[in-house]
């Protein structure tokens, strides 16, 4: 089910083509660099944080990490990740398989400049054995309402 709600999103914004289903796991980093052939730094990790009550995605590349005293700064507010067994009910995609593409209504998804050091990205398509294939411009594109932000570290 939330594949097809990341490719129906997709689709509606001229990217269906662009999904790719790996034989193998691309839960992690690691597993979709190997499935996809390409370095770690390209897979566009999602990551899930609540600002209160408030779901919040952060995408950034594979191997950054959240640097908290930028987030606090950016955000006013500690780093705070949404539970594994919450991430499902609050974003719309289960583990593994979290993408800005086809989530909840209230969740706010952002883009870490850390994306940038790339010219292509994989972020996942709503499953644990899924990838879309965007240039950043095209990422952009994808993701209209997303606001570019500073809050990792490579």
């Amino acid at each position: 089910m939330s594949l097809e709600r990341a490719r129906s999103y997709l689709r509606e914004r001229g990217f269906e083509d662009h999904i790719i289903l790996p034989a193998h796991s691309s839960a992690t980093v690691a597993e979709a660099a190997e499935a996809l052939g390409c370095e770690p730094g390209m897979i566009a990790k999602t990551l899930s944080f609540l600002q209160g009550d408030a779901p919040v995605l952060i995408l950034a590349e594979g191997t950054a990490r959240i640097d908290n005293a930028k987030y606090k700064a950016r955000f006013s507010k500690k780093a705070k990740m949404i539970p594994p067994e919450q991430v499902e009910p609050l974003i719309g995609h289960a583990v593994g398989g979290v993408c800005p593409f086809g989530v909840n209504e209230n969740v706010t998804v952002y883009l870490d400049e850390s994306l940038k050091l790339h010219e292509t990205v994989y972020p996942a398509a709503g499953t644990d054995h899924s990838a879309v294939k965007l240039t950043i411009a095209e990422l952009e594109r994808a993701c209209p309402n997303a606001e570019w932000v500073d809050v990792c570290r490579v």
